[in-house]
């Protein structure tokens, strides 16, 4: 491993300063100072979405992009039906053709957010290692690949050390093959000289570097063929890694996640991550996350850093015009004022807890309504919130149980509160 880093390369310096650099391969700051590179990043297409916790990796292919290089992304079609036992503690189900060819197409659509596959020189290739990996016989595999591989330099991966008590199957301990014969495949025949991916992956990385080297008779020591670059992870204050909520994992998909959720998962990132999860996930300049940060410490109450990051990143994902949307519904929903707008309030209606009033509850007062309707679990817990004056319906405050519901809303909604903290959004049923 190599020390320091100087000025040469655009693309080193970027990702240095954002963070962004855990572990790099000998030689990667000489081969980028002497220009851009082809690199890749492997996605896994057990899923129809990405999700958050890929976005650095994301990220990663859109700064090589910038800075000069060609980005290969490569899908998993055939180490997808494998598993990569990096970070897992079960087996993953296996995956069909038709999966993984759906899948791959939904990935494809939304990196076009990220990296630009529109021809040019250094436009982003999209490739499925099916197309080589499904060429082999066994017999090929073993005599071309598998040979390169001791046991003992397998077995001494963290990867595998991780999971061989908990019990592994021969198919995943032969991951590190398959995913090294990709890079030995994209090196020979597209040029693709690095490999880049989270800080989980470099043992997967440095095995390809190693096949490579063996491959081409480079003798240790000397100049490497081919280059592995890997970035932190994306965890929590506590260390678990980042994409996940109590609702499960957080996709860019808006089928999957809405965008509602999406800005409200950003929203409310933790104050010691926040900095730095502006530098690693957007393109705000050093300037701009500077001034950020400096408003942040100054009332971090305001939570100016979250909002720049929530916003910044949904309007990547889902468009501006969501992204300012989405701006609009968190100050109504949680700024405390009344809510009025009924495109913000079929929002709320969606995505918070909610309620479809028949019209038969719309005609009984308050205090049955909100029992009827469940927002109260009693009458009694009713009565007693009413007389704290702890209730309100469309911004109306409920002074006593016999008060009438308010008019609705857009002749739709009522927003119910119970004290600071509880939104409910109803809807009379159509």
């Amino acid at each position: 491993m190599e020390s320091g880093l100087t000025d040469t390369s655009p693309l080193l310096r970027e990702l240095a300063w954002r963070g962004l650099i855990a572990e790099r391969s000998t030689g990667v700051e000489a081969r980028l100072a002497r220009g851009p590179i082809s690199a890749y990043i492997g996605f896994d297409p057990s899923a129809k979405s990405l999700h958050v916790g890929q976005l650095l990796q994301v990220m990663m292919l859109g700064h090589l992009q910038r800075a000069g290089g060609t980005p290969f992304v490569i899908v998993g079609g055939g180490t997808g039906m494998i598993g990569d036992p990096s970070g897992k503690s079960s087996e993953r189900n296996l995956l069909d053709d038709a999966q993984i060819a759906a899948n791959s197409a939904a990935i494809r659509a939304q990196l076009e957010h990220f990296v630009d596959f529109r021809a040019g020189p250094n436009q982003a290739q999209m490739v499925n290692n099916i197309e080589w990996l499904g060429e082999y016989t066994l017999i090929d595999f073993l005599r071309d690949i598998g040979k390169h591989f001791s046991v003992p330099y397998m077995l001494a991966k963290d990867s595998v050390q991780q999971r061989l008590q908990a019990g592994m199957s021969f198919t995943e301990f032969s991951y590190m093959t398959l995913q090294s014969a990709d890079f030995l495949e994209l090196f020979r025949t597209r040029g693709v000289e690095m490999q880049m991916g989270g800080a989980d992956q470099w043992g997967n990385i440095t095995a390809g570097l190693e096949l490579i080297r063996k491959v081409v008779g480079r003798e240790e020591g000397d100049e490497p063929p081919a280059y592995g670059l890997c970035s932190p992870l994306l965890l929590t204050k506590d260390g678990r890694k980042m994409g996940k909520s109590e609702k499960g994992a957080v996709f860019l998909d808006p089928k999957l996640t809405s965008p509602f959720d999406f800005y409200q998962y950003w929203l409310n990132d933790d104050d010691t991550l926040v900095v730095q999860h502006l530098k690693w996930l957007t393109l705000m300049t050093q300037g701009e996350v500077a001034a950020v940060e400096a408003e942040h410490g100054v009332a971090p109450e305001k939570r100016a850093a979250q909002k720049a990051l929530a916003y910044d990143l949904t309007a990547r994902v889902h468009g501006r015009e969501e992204a300012e949307r989405q701006v609009r519904v968190a100050d109504a929903a949680f700024g405390g004022g009344p809510i009025t707008d009924p495109d913000v309030l079929e929002t709320l209606f969606g995505s918070l807890d909610h309620h479809d009033a028949a019209a038969g509850e719309l005609a009984m007062n308050a205090l049955d309504y909100v029992v009827a309707s469940g927002f109260m679990t009693s009458k009694g817990e009713a009565r007693r919130l009413i007389q704290q004056g702890g209730l309100v319906i469309n911004d109306v405050r409920v002074t006593t149980p016999d008060t009438p519901l308010p008019a609705l809303i857009a002749d739709r909604f009522l927003v119910m509160r119970s004290g600071k903290k509880r939104l409910r959004i109803d809807k009379r049923r159509a």
